[in-house]
């Protein structure tokens, strides 16, 4: 009889043990996960912070450069004949947007506008003329001479080789509004870094 009692309570200490280190196991195993957890939280919540922040930044710096590019000046890449000598192809220039925004165009300034047959092509041309100006449009082999009048909130424009070049004389003055700016600079190449001749056909600027 004894002997059984004695079975019985070991077994049961037994049972006892095994709850106590199943309750110590899971709660060692509880903490683990939760010390998991936390890391895994802090981790998203430090890479989500980060991601905001590039955001963030990346936007911001974005609307800078199109205030920049929109109201200061941007630098563009020419290609074709028709500002020789001047500008040749594959010259960059930087072309300002104050004088633009501000109606400073002047006769004899270099001009980025929108082509008015083409939205998404620029055109590099000079200003020959502005409104109620009076501009040749024959011409420089014409023997005959013609003329006409620019209409108000409009500009003629010609590139300087006018033996290569489509310009006002073909579609006409262009609406002030299609300037995108005024060139002030050569950029490149290197050795032609500085302001931009004069016009080689100043006896057109009447």
């Amino acid at each position: 009889m004894p002997t059984t009692v004695t079975v019985l309570v070991i077994g049961r200490l037994d049972v006892v043990w095994d709850a106590v280190f199943s309750a110590t196991h899971s709660a060692e195993l509880f903490d683990v996960m939760k010390s998991g957890f936390l890391k895994t939280g802090r981790m998203f919540r430090g890479c989500l912070v980060k991601t905001i922040s590039f955001v963030g930044y990346t936007v911001q710096y974005g609307c800078i450069a199109h205030c920049a590019f929109e109201y200061i000046g941007e630098f563009v890449s020419c290609s074709g004949p028709s500002m020789e000598p001047t500008i040749t192809n594959h010259d960059v220039v930087f072309s300002e947007r104050v004088s633009r925004n501000l109606c400073r165009i002047q006769k004899g300034d270099i001009v980025i506008a929108k082509s008015p047959f083409d939205p998404k092509m620029n055109i590099c041309k000079r200003v020959m003329g502005l409104e109620g100006d009076k501009v040749c449009t024959s011409g420089p082999s014409d023997i005959f001479k013609t003329h006409t009048y620019v209409p108000r909130g409009h500009v003629w424009l010609e590139g300087d080789n006018l033996r290569n070049s489509t310009d006002s004389r073909s579609y006409g003055p262009i609406p002030y509004a299609l300037i995108r700016g005024r060139v002030c600079l050569k950029m490149w190449p290197p050795h032609s870094f500085g302001v931009l001749a004069e016009s080689p056909n100043d006896g057109r600027i009447l």
